[in-house]
């Protein structure tokens, strides 16, 4: 049985290729890094993670805490963000403190926050 609104469909006889100008769609390997990447964002616990250091600075402790989970699990979290580039840390004594990667992350997170609001 074939759909009628695919029967009724018009065939599109135009070309609406890109101009010159306008860039051309990702690469298969740039868009596969591009898709594990948001993987990494994919999961709410490291998205909090990443809401408490868009803040300040944080030892495992102290994220564990405001998160009410253990700090197993945010060290697990924690390994994975790093992995991706997205949190680095630095020592103290025997302290490990945890900040964002750099301005890109917090501006894409803060970026995505804002979209969802509108």
């Amino acid at each position: 049985m074939v759909n009628d609104i695919d029967a009724e469909a018009p065939i599109c006889s135009e070309s609406h290729q890109p101009s010159s100008g306008e860039s051309p769609p990702l690469e298969m390997e740039e868009s596969q890094l591009m898709a594990e990447f948001f993987g990494i964002l994919a999961d709410p616990t490291r998205l909090r993670l990443i809401s408490l250091l868009s803040v300040s600075e944080s030892c495992v402790c102290d994220l564990a805490e405001g998160l009410s989970i253990s700090e197993s699990a945010v060290s697990h979290q924690l390994r994975a963000l790093r992995n991706a580039r997205l949190v680095r840390y630095r020592k103290s004594g025997r302290q490990v403190f945890y900040t964002l990667h750099d301005h890109h992350v917090l501006s894409l997170y803060e970026n995505v926050k804002e979209h969802l609001k509108e």
